[in-house]
């Protein structure tokens, strides 16, 4: 899966230094990010590239993670116009770029991107919001409000009968390849209840037996997805929401079409499955 790094390690914890000249800078426009082909796969601009053209971007730098021993910082309002050789590529192509470790960088920084460019003003009294200086958190000096990265909760299910699996397509999105059910948990549930809740929703079943399997960090939508396994608990008749799903059906292991790619924990648990791995 897109996170699965080594030997490379990747660090979270909030740090507040300066960067370097060979820190990188993840710039983003949109859905997309810049950055350069080379032999050896996809890089980013660093500070040393760049700084030409921005005077204050080490002052203005905000640190998000590390990778090994290299730094990733976000600077808002930089200009780039000027750097030769790199472009802008959308963050759904991610799913085949390499090495994977910058992959990871990429996508995971465009999140908290997001986050901090969402919360530059106090949603309770609209005072400009300020950076803290200990952790990775923006805080309202007016009235006090803090806020924190947004991660929500979801889960993938593999509902299972016997040796048959549903597999389901999306509706309405780009992405049309089979996929498992999938869904957001909802306040006051546990996320146990969520794979029931989301199954019964999408298709009308009930299951039983519910199994974790793994989890995975999916930046694309801000989410920290919960892989589950689960039996089906009587009738298999499917009463399909034609408003999330364009369709939903039964597979055997033998049926189960070639997952392309194991960038996410929907195709790996797919990918178990039909290998009798679980």
């Amino acid at each position: 899966m897109i996170q699965e790094i080594e030997p490379h390690i990747y660090k979270n914890e909030y740090r507040s230094m300066l960067p370097e000249k060979d820190s990188y800078i993840l710039i983003y426009k949109e859905s997309s990010i810049l950055l350069k082909n080379t032999e050896e796969g996809i890089v980013y601009p660093t500070f040393g590239e760049i700084e030409r053209w921005n005077t204050d971007i080490y002052v203005r730098a905000i640190y998000l993670f590390s990778v090994d021993d290299r730094n990733f910082y976000y600077v808002k309002d930089i200009g780039y116009d000027k750097l030769d050789g790199y472009h802008m590529e959308k963050l759904q192509n991610f799913r085949v770029l390499k090495p994977q470790y910058m992959a990871f960088a990429g996508i995971t920084g465009s999140q908290l991107i997001r986050w901090y460019e969402s919360h530059q003003f106090c949603g309770r009294c609209g005072s400009k919001m300020v950076h803290d200086e200990k952790e990775r958190m923006v805080r309202c000096e007016e009235c006090g409000l803090m806020e924190y990265p947004k991660i929500c909760p979801a889960v993938i299910v593999g509902v299972t009968d016997g040796n048959r699996i549903l597999m389901s397509k999306y509706a309405g999105r780009a992405y049309k390849k089979y996929a498992l059910l999938a869904g957001f948990a909802e306040i006051g549930e546990t996320i146990e209840d969520t794979v029931r809740r989301e199954v019964m929703e999408e298709v009308g079943l009930k299951v039983k037996n519910i199994r974790f399997y793994k989890s995975q960090p999916w930046s694309f939508s801000d989410t920290l997805l919960m892989g589950f396994y689960c039996d089906l608990d009587g009738d298999d008749k499917i009463t399909l929401d034609e408003e999330e799903l364009a369709l939903a059906e039964w597979f055997d292991r033998e049926e189960i079409p070639d997952i392309e790619d194991d960038f996410s924990l929907t195709n790996e648990m797919i990918h178990s499955f039909k290998n009798r791995e679980i």
